[in-house]
């Protein structure tokens, strides 16, 4: 059933693409077979370089993400830094990644605050130059907010991946023979640790090379994604066009299974460098190279993802705030004032969606883990390929076919829509999120309530539950955070109709008041970081005497 779930709208909605691809859609006089779609995408001028775009700045942004989570926890682990860089994941990974992208905006953009800060002592500037920084046509600051991003999310899977590895030990091993920390880790773990992570650094790739609403803020109008070039066309009044865009969603399909195609060559192409570097007995050469650029690729997205949250607080609080000023020369805080109804609007509208997308995710992932307890089940490595179905296929590819498939059940524009459409991509990261914790709990909790009388059920109530409070309240954060930052689902199954602090965000971020743009911004950020917050408070105050009793004995 909750793959049903997870599986039924995304299989409809790729049927409900590649149909129209070939000019079948009957409620648009689409009667019959025709390839007249294709020809007009492949007519469409710009079409080659937007498809490009998006497939290199997808594979360089998922190669520098493992990149820097992988030489990182090479060279710092067990390290004071690594301890550092462990509880900054964890707000960094909070926040959305529009907001993301609108920080790096309020950092580098022409008028920035980094520009700011060496202007005009090293630039001469007086006014913010004629650049285009961010965005710019390059794609350098848009593969830079992906990393940012995604380099969390892929530490975190190592992190993971290294509770089922005996990564101590091995390493310990390396370096007995004299192999120095890095390299010993790298020759003797890192094998083995992306093998583990080889499905979620899939999802990021597949998610790089497709995104939709970072690319709406950091790519120019004039040179745009694949992704926002379908948005477009599915946005334009002529319905003709829908042709068009189902023919364009198909080819992002297409994108995205190249650049899977030229990464799993890349895995081959490395695997062979790796071996024979194995077999060279290499101790250590590129130690402090590895070292260095390891603590400054994560150095590098602490700052960029800290920094523009927080250009984008004092913006929020900027009455007047005139280039080549570091700080504001004004504060007021009449701008949140002006539009707090607005915000709250648009906050519980996204609160409501994430707050049910993530509580009937938890209950779908619990109920699955305990029917697989009680049965004895071991789901292997397809069951979990079609849990990361969602995430694997690029939205813009299946959610306009969705949306039809909406349309048909009277759902489209519904709030169980918008829930459903959310749940696709909150579901997957919760169970991953449950799963290790509930697999590992020790099974004499439960053996212990049932030699006493209880029946499954009780024992899953009163021992499992209490024990697992922590576990089940984080991933419902991270159902919150994976939600309030999705733009797409929303704008599909809601028709135009639910305004969220996203869908805000990314609309005004082009020429919006730039004030405005920071408080949704914000507000963005705060939601994610607040469910995380009642996840570690909740458990703490519930159990509060237990310390107490621990101490007492």
């Amino acid at each position: 059933m909750a793959l049903c779930v997870f599986l039924g709208p995304v299989v409809a909605g790729l049927a409900g693409s590649i149909l129209p691809s070939f000019g079948y859609f009957p409620a648009l006089g689409g009667e019959a077979f025709s390839l007249a779609p294709w020809r007009a995408l492949a007519a469409y001028p710009g079409l080659g370089a937007a498809a490009w775009f998006s497939f290199w700045t997808g594979l360089a942004a998922t190669l520098l993400s493992l990149a820097a989570a992988l030489i990182f926890t090479a060279a710092w682990r067990g390290t004071v830094w690594f301890k550092a860089f462990q509880r900054l994941v964890s707000p960094l990974l909070s926040v959305p990644h529009s907001a993301v992208a609108l920080g790096m905006v309020f950092l580098l953009a022409p008028s920035g605050w980094a520009m700011r800060a060496v202007s005009p002592s090293l630039t001469g500037f007086e006014r913010p130059p004629d650049l285009a920084t961010a965005p710019d046509p390059f794609g350098i600051v848009y593969v830079a907010c992906l990393v940012v991003k995604e380099t969390p999310f892929l530490f975190l899977m190592i992190l993971a991946a290294l509770n089922q590895i005996p990564d101590s030990p091995l390493s310990a091993s390396a370096r007995t023979m004299g192999y120095r920390r890095t390299i010993a880790w790298l020759k003797a773990v890192a094998p083995l640790v992306l093998r583990q992570i080889r499905l979620p650094v899939l999802a990021v790739l597949a998610y790089s090379v497709s995104v939709v609403d970072v690319a709406l803020i950091l790519t120019p109008v004039t040179r745009p994604t694949l992704g926002v070039l379908v948005l477009r066309w599915f946005n334009d009044p002529d319905l003709a066009t829908q042709f068009v865009a189902a023919a364009g969603a198909c080819l992002q399909i297409g994108v995205v299974l190249a650049a899977g195609l030229v990464w799993k060559l890349g895995e081959l192409g490395a695997g062979r460098l790796f071996r024979r570097w194995i077999a060279s007995g290499d101790r250590s050469r590129g130690e402090n190279g590895l070292r260095v650029g390891g603590f400054a690729l994560a150095s590098l997205v602490g700052v960029l993802g800290g920094f523009g949250l927080v250009v984008a607080a004092l913006w929020s609080v900027a009455q007047r705030w005139r280039f080549p000023d570091v700080l504001p020369s004004a504060w007021s805080l009449r701008f949140w004032d002006r539009h707090a109804e607005a915000l709250l609007q648009a906050a519980g509208v996204t609160l409501t969606v994430a707050a049910v997308a993530a509580a009937l995710s938890v209950l779908l992932a619990l109920a699955c883990l305990e029917n697989e307890k009680r049965r004895g089940l071991k789901p292997g490595n397809g069951a979990l390929w079609l849990l990361y179905t969602p995430l694997l296929t690029p939205q813009i590819a299946f959610l306009f076919g969705a949306q039809v498939l909406l349309v048909t059940i009277g759902l489209d524009g519904a709030w169980v829509a918008v829930i459903w459409f959310h749940m696709l991509f909150v579901g997957p990261y919760v169970f991953l999120s449950l799963s290790g914790p509930y697999r590992k709990l020790d099974p004499r909790y439960r053996a212990a309530a049932v030699t006493l009388g209880a029946t499954e059920t009780q024992a899953f109530f009163r021992v499992v539950l209490p024990v697992l409070l922590r576990p089940v309240l984080v991933a419902a954060a991270v159902g919150v955070a994976v939600s309030v930052g999705q733009y797409l689902p929303t704008v599909f199954a809601g028709a135009g109709r639910f305004e969220t602090l996203t869908t805000e965000a990314v609309a005004l971020s082009a020429g919006g008041d730039r004030r405005l743009v920071a408080m949704l911004a914000l507000s963005q950020s705060v939601l994610p970081f607040l469910g995380f917050l009642a996840a570690i408070m909740i458990p703490a105050w519930l159990y509060r005497d237990r310390r107490e009793l621990s101490g007492f004995r």
